[in-house]
């Protein structure tokens, strides 16, 4: 979600993690050993604790146990891990450099480092980035490049390391060439607007000026107050219907180009013959300085010189003087004053630049909008476009990349101890990002045309490509291969799919088990798949290879006792069953993954798997199977539905949710039964014979089960009715979810949403429920389980039976267990096992006759896990959205919370008509409306496909602006331009007319209407979703769902990979087009791929975020620091997940009172979020925020300002005003403009700020209560009383009636409101008296007070989620243990917590709201 990544495992662990030993926990347990730093919390549990979160942690640590399962056998290593991680934090030491004609200087560095990475900072540094060929020597011997530091003889603090000048080689010659092209292009962006080298766009230097952080010293002295401009343009004000584009990307003036050189440009007289080869020349140089003077330039091994060849004559003797150089710089600032002085500028702009405006991002970010940037002559560019840049700059000299090599011997790296496992990851990552980016340029040289097929001779749409050791095909069902599944639709979705596998078995990490390098590419409406290539498999045919699962979907079916073994170790985290199918012999075959899965021994021995496309079981509510029925809960919705493809599955994160789910519902049932025992004991042992019979009926639904095995006689525990559950209370009380943790402290925070859904139908929670947020159900289902004192028990039992072959365990609670095994459908009889056979329902497998009743039971089981989707995954997403604890933005992160519920995408249209059916829906507008917007795009994505795909490369501009014109411009008749006539040749062979893949009539993309379109978007969004669209055409679209013709722009370009023209477009004009072919500057490929994790990095996070949960904030800092250093050490400087470590470290410095720090990180924070998500993604809009309030708190007022403003313009062009967010946004802008005494501008963002607080949150929440008090605030600024009187009255009024007459807030209030009573009479009476007494009047003086900067900041705090803890020790204490006190009242069910339980622990803990 716009992530409030900050509070992830948001509760306080309970002190008991009793849970049954599973997925490879055993190695986990161990693993996070080093999570456990010093200082084990007062509770007595080891920090380890924190991360496996309570007895909910085993879904939790899912992920990284997986990684861990492995690795079980490393196990005894793990102790030494505490050591580790202090050997990381090795101390630096300091060398000092002497490189020729510069002052020696000192440099920090690391034993760790490489000598290489000496050679990449002097190549930074302004005094020496012009060389690049050079070595390093001590004491008169060269280093080692890729020698460690620590590792080098007499090497210490002080050395003094020599640079010395090295011949060059043509390699040596070119990368000097390549990198002064990099140093004269350092601050032009055009590389970033064309998406190449990782570079991406950056605007925060536009709005702070410079002065953050370390130079925020700079600032001018004095009150700022003065010269602060505090108004916002017109379009960022509250109400403004415009939504323009320019200020997208404002203008940055470090962005006019200084000129250094006019050309430089290889010569046309490389390379040199070979009579100058033997002088030593390496190749020429062409020049045009800036004083128009035309040189050419021999490198030669010696350095650069100048000769006297012209355009036309080839003379290669020294000119004379030829300024013999070492370094092309050095020669240039000779010859050219204009050179010397602008490239002196230029260096010192880039080096003041912030290093993260600079450095390469991991995979490439493509932008949306571009200006019209001028296309100068590059000769690097021009030589990289045609050499596939192979030669020169591979790692490995002079062969192409065996990526397949690279991809697993970086997997079969050692991970026994921590620092073996950093560099692991690193390298695993540092591969996987090179080869996405291999990949992606791959398969766009194959769309475009550039790479022959392998099989030429085939049909454009059956071709298959190698480049680049990489393998390259299309998604199009070729051979019939997905006749029976789909066609091209499945053919289509296969690839994601197979992806999706891929991710989840290199998540799970078992050694000797192989997956191929996989990255999916969408370019120009085609699919590419790339591939790294099994050694080995190309000359073999497919039959051969495949020793495991099957080539022709289940018919013939082989397998092997290595894969077994292997995919064994996988099948408990991946929830895979082994099972046993039927081959062509009607001989079983045993397998442990889907029958499509093929095994195949490369030639070098390793193991691989691949075809993954069905490594999880199928998504019934989209795959109608003849005879069989879905449960109520699905039929109630209208599933099971058809769907294009046989191919839907489900997704990992939703097994992951329903294995939880079951785990809990298992673990109560045991309970109850141990319940019944012991009720049962006192009376007679008559109704116990009942329960072996209850076991024959585990076909049914379970929640049957579990009320035969609960007859009416037995009694509950005293203390409260809750215990009692109903199987439908169950069934609502266990609704868990994978990704928040703090519901697994209250897994009834659902309510009885299921109950309902039973009774009418509409699935509707009761209005009341939904008013008050489900505070109280907090407790119900806590209660429910503290007061079952034999949950504890159950627990124990389980873990016991699961521990020994269970021999030592009377028969009674053995039957216990067994009985809850069955009810919840595990696998085993003994302990809990959920697993899932992903054959089941596959057309063509058939499944031998002993296993039938398995095969109804894994058949039950999936209608379950389909029904919870539906029933529980749903309206849980809809209830987070509602309380505010998801806050998606915009296409993209609504996706990603649906994709956390393991909701896949095509519920878009049941999701909406849920939140459609809700009595709160007025509150959820905003997700209405994003989903509204998402579904649109979507369909329009899936038509923009098939329309590309008959475009020929001349014409695509032009296609590309019509299609935007009949999506979004209000212009009826939107009519194409096709190409002039002057490019079509006349003898149009009709040979040519199938190069392009799917060729076929050129031109009749230029037929489609804006009509047509929105019927085929109406048709798709039926088809599709199942959802009911009513409009014909984008203006309806825009009135009915009140959506902004920007953001469909917006999503639409990212979604497709469209660039275009950074401009004002009149969209509701209908005299003519809004778009014109000018305004497609280019399309972008949309690319996906595998993520490496850094889990070690993650675990300290983890911990680092418990420990601030629970008010250690000085451990938590320390570990979040931890966290840190090693997610640099695996992904470099630039990643999502360090951009949330940044922000968690700035948020903790800011409450420690560490403001510049915190501005620090936080600023890296944005640029980061910036340069990796993208400069108008909703995280970085958040960040601006935080940035802006660090800002203020630092002084610098009008800075904060500057980047609220930002933050809402983005916001407006993201969602739209009428968002929960843009409330939290103007009650910022309002407060800051009331600080800087701007009354009337604070007073419309403020009330701006209520409306929307009011609209979603409703008028009798806590928010809305402070609102009323910050208006009210302005209006007594104002010396209106009687106006602030009356906001401050229905805030007191909705304190009152909230959190009671005696809380703190309404205490406050009640004094203000005496406070401002005083000042409206003492007003009034000055005012009598002047009617009185006319101008003689005596006139009391009255108070106006101007806001002080420390109430303001406050205010700030307070909605910002921020509360201050004074922190001295002895606080520090108290509030320790205050917070362990609460915790064990809440577990013992004692604090009945009022609705506005949060704000109880707010005063106390800084939680992020």
């Amino acid at each position: 979600m716009v992530s409030k990544t900050d509070d992830i495992p948001a509760s306080v662990p309970s002190c008991s993690p009793v849970d049954l030993p599973r997925e490879g926990e055993t190695a986990n347990g161990k693993d996070t050993s080093e999570t456990a730093l010093k200082d084990p919390c007062a509770c007595g549990h080891r920090g380890d604790t924190a991360v496996m979160n309570g007895d909910a942690g085993h879904d939790q640590a899912e992920e990284a146990d997986s990684k861990q399962d492995g690795n079980a056998d490393a196990d005894p290593a793990e102790d030494a891990n505490e050591q580790e991680v202090i050997v990381i934090q090795d101390t630096g030491f300091t060398v000092k450099i002497q490189a020729p004609g510069t002052e020696p200087f000192d440099l920090q560095v690391s034993p760790q480092e490489m000598v290489q990475e000496i050679h990449q900072v002097l190549m930074d540094r302004e005094d020496t980035c012009h060389r690049t060929c050079f070595s390093l020597q001590l004491d008169g011997n060269v280093l080692d490049n890729f020698a460690e530091l620590k590792s080098i003889e007499g090497l210490q603090e002080g050395s003094l390391l020599k640079v010395v000048e090295e011949p060059y080689t043509v390699r040596e010659a070119r990368i000097h060439v390549r990198h002064i092209r990099d140093l004269l292009k350092s601050l032009d962006p055009s590389d970033a607007y064309n998406g190449v080298d990782c570079n991406s766009l950056s605007f925060l230097s536009v709005f702070t000026d410079g002065d953050l952080g370390d130079t925020g010293n700079r600032k001018k002295k004095g009150n700022e107050l003065e010269q602060i401009d505090c108004t916002p343009p017109e379009h960022i004000l509250p109400g403004s219907k415009e939504r323009p584009v320019v200020p997208l990307q404002p203008q940055n003036k470090d962005w006019k180009p200084m000129q250094c050189l006019k050309v430089l440009t290889m010569s046309g007289w490389n390379p040199p013959p070979g009579n100058r080869k033997m002088h030593g020349d390496l190749m020429y140089l062409y020049i045009v300085t800036v004083e128009d003077r035309h040189i050419s330039i021999t490198a030669s091994t010696r350095g650069f010189y100048l000769n006297q060849s012209t355009t036309y004559v080839f003379n290669p003797k020294p000119a004379n003087p030829s300024f013999l150089s070492h370094s092309l710089v050095e020669l240039l600032s000779q010859i050219s004053a204009a050179f010397k002085k602008n490239f002196t500028a230029l260096q010192k702009k880039r080096v003041q630049r912030h290093p993260f405006e600079r450095i390469a991002t991991p995979f490439q970010v493509y932008s949306w909008t571009a200006p019209q940037i001028d296309h100068a002559m590059d000769c690097v560019r021009a030589e990289d476009a045609y050499t596939s840049r192979l030669g020169y700059e591979e790692h490995i000299p002079g062969q192409t990349r065996d990526w397949n090599e690279e991809l697993q011997t970086t997997r079969e790296l050692s991970r026994k101890n921590l620092p073996e496992r950093l560099l692991r990851e690193r390298a695993i990552f540092k591969v996987q990002s090179d080869f996405a980016a291999a990949a992606t340029r791959g398969a766009m040289a194959v769309i475009d045309g550039n790479v022959m097929a392998i099989n030429p001779g085939e049909e454009t749409r059956m071709q298959m490509f190698i480049w680049n050791n990489i393998f390259f095909s299309l998604g199009f069902d070729v051979r019939d291969h997905y006749r029976e599944l789909g066609g091209d639709a499945a053919a289509h979705a296969a690839p994601t799919n197979d992806l999706n596998g891929v991710r989840a078995y290199s998540a799970v990490d078992v050694e000797g088990l192989y997956t191929l390098g996989t990255v999916v590419v969408d370019y120009r409406g085609y699919r590419v798949t790339a591939q790294s290539i099994i050694p080995g498999i190309l000359e073999r045919e497919q039959e051969q290879s495949v020793i495991y699962g099957s080539i022709d979907f289940g018919k013939t079916v082989v397998s092997h006792p290595k894969y077994l073994e292997l995919l064994e170790k996988t099948s408990r985290p991946l929830k895979v069953q082994h099972h046993a199918v039927l081959n062509e012999k009607d001989t079983a075959v045993e397998l442990c993954s889907s029958v499509e899965c093929k095994g195949i021994i490369g030639n070098d021995g390793r193991h691989y798997i691949l075809d993954l496309l069905r490594t999880f079981p199928p998504d019934l509510n989209y795959l109608p199977v003849e005879g069989e029925e879905l449960a109520p809960e699905s039929q109630k919705l209208g599933f099971p539905r058809q769907h294009r493809h046989r191919l839907a599955c489900l997704r990992q994160e939703l097994i992951e949710a329903f294995v939880e789910h079951r785990y809990l519902l298992f673990m109560k049932m045991a309970a109850l039964q141990l319940m019944q025992q012991k009720a049962n004991k006192d009376k007679t042992a008559a109704l116990h014979d009942t329960s072996p019979a209850d076991a024959e009926s585990e076909s049914k639904p379970q929640a049957l089960d579990v009320s035969e095995k609960v007859p009416d006689g037995t009694p509950t525990s005293p203390t409260s009715s809750e215990s009692t559950l109903t199987p439908d209370d169950l069934e609502a009380t266990t609704v868990s979810e994978n990704s928040a943790p703090e519901n697994q402290e209250a897994p009834a925070e659902l309510k009885s949403e299921v109950p309902t859904a039973n009774t009418n139908g509409t699935h509707e929670p009761s209005a009341a429920e939904r008013q008050n947020g489900g505070c109280d159900s907090l407790l119900e289902g806590k209660e429910a389980d503290e007061n079952i004192p034999e949950l504890a028990q159950a627990k124990e039992l389980a873990e016991s039976l699961a521990a020994e072959d269970g021999s030592g365990i009377d028969p009674k609670s053995r039957e216990v267990v067994l009985n809850a095994c069955k009810a919840v459908g595990s696998i085993s009889n003994t302990s809990f096992d959920i697993r899932f056979n992903p054959d089941i329902f596959s057309p063509g497998v058939r499944f031998p006759e002993d296993s039938t009743e398995d095969i109804q039971k894994q058949k039950q089981l999936l209608k379950d896990a389909a029904a919870f989707l539906v029933s529980c995954q749903v309206p849980s997403f809809v209830k987070d959205c509602l309380d505010h604890s998801s806050l998606p933005m915009d296409g993209a992160t609504m996706t990603e919370g649906l994709h956390q519920r393991g909701i896949n995408m095509r519920y878009l249209g049941a999701v909406l008509e849920f939140v459609d059916n809700m009595p709160a829906k007025a509150q959820l507008e905003h997700i209405y409306r994003i989903g509204i917007s998402e579904l649109i795009t979507r369909c329009a994505k899936h038509i923009f496909k098939t329309y590309l795909q008959g475009v020929e490369l001349s014409a695509l501009s032009a296609a590309v602006s019509h299609f935007l014109n009949c999506l979004l411009s209000s212009y009826p008749d939107a009519m194409a331009h096709l190409p002039a006539d002057e490019l079509v040749s006349r003898r149009k062979s009709r040979k040519r007319r199938n190069r392009v893949p799917g060729g076929g009539d050129n031109t009749a993309w230029a037929s489609l209407t804006p009509g047509e379109l929105w019927k085929n978007i109406t048709s798709e969004a039926q088809s599709y979703y199942h959802f009911n669209l009513q409009c014909e055409s984008v203006d309806q679209a825009v009135e009915k769902y009140g959506l902004q013709k920007i953001t469909l722009l917006r999503e639409i370009s990212i979604k497709t990979g469209i660039q275009i023209l950074i401009k004002e477009y009149n969209f509701d004009s209908r005299h003519k087009p809004a778009f014109t072919e000018e305004d497609i500057l280019n399309i972008f490929p949309v690319v996906k791929h595998v993520n490496p994790k850094a889990s070690d990095a993650f675990h300290f996070f983890q911990s680092g975020q418990a420990k601030v949960q629970q008010g250690f904030l000085k451990e938590g800092c320390e570990l979040i620091n931890e966290a840190l250093n090693l997610f640099n050490n695996v992904y470099g400087a630039m990643h999502v997940e360090i951009c949330a470590c940044l922000r968690l470290l700035a948020r903790l410095n800011y409450i420690m009172g560490d403001h510049p720090e915190a501005l620090s990180n936080q600023q890296k924070a944005v640029l980061m979020s910036e340069r990796v998500l993208g400069i108008e993604h909703p995280n970085t809009i958040q960040e601006y925020m935080h940035l802006a309030l660090y800002c203020f708190a630092n002084g610098q007022l009008s800075t904060a300002l500057k980047l609220l403003y930002r933050a809402r313009y983005l916001m407006l062009v993201v969602c739209g005003e009428d968002h929960p967010e843009m409330a939290l946004l103007d009650s910022n802008i309002g407060l800051v403009l009331h600080g800087v005494m701007e009354y009337d501008l604070s007073l419309r963002f403020l009330e701006n700020a209520l409306t929307i607080n009011s609209k979603y949150h409703g008028p009798r929440s806590l928010k809305v209560a402070l609102s009323h008090h910050l208006v009210a605030r302005v209006y007594e600024s104002k010396a209106e009383f009687r106006s602030a009187l009356q906001h401050e009255k229905e805030g007191y009024t909705i304190y009152k009636n909230q959190v009671g007459e005696a809380h703190e807030k309404t205490k406050e209030s009640s004094e203000y409101l005496k406070y401002l009573t005083q000042q409206a009479v003492a007003l009034q009476r000055t005012m009598n008296e002047i009617y009185k007494n006319g101008s003689n009047a005596s006139i009391m003086p009255l108070k106006f007070t101007a806001p002080s900067m420390a109430s303001v900041l406050e205010q700030l705090n307070i909605i910002n989620g921020i509360i201050f803890i004074p922190l001295s020790q002895k606080d520090l204490e108290n509030l320790k243990a205050e917070v362990q006190r609460r915790q064990l009242m809440q577990d013992s069910g004692k604090i009945e917590e009022p609705q506005g339980g949060q704000l109880e622990l707010d005063d106390k803990l800084p939680v992020d709201d």
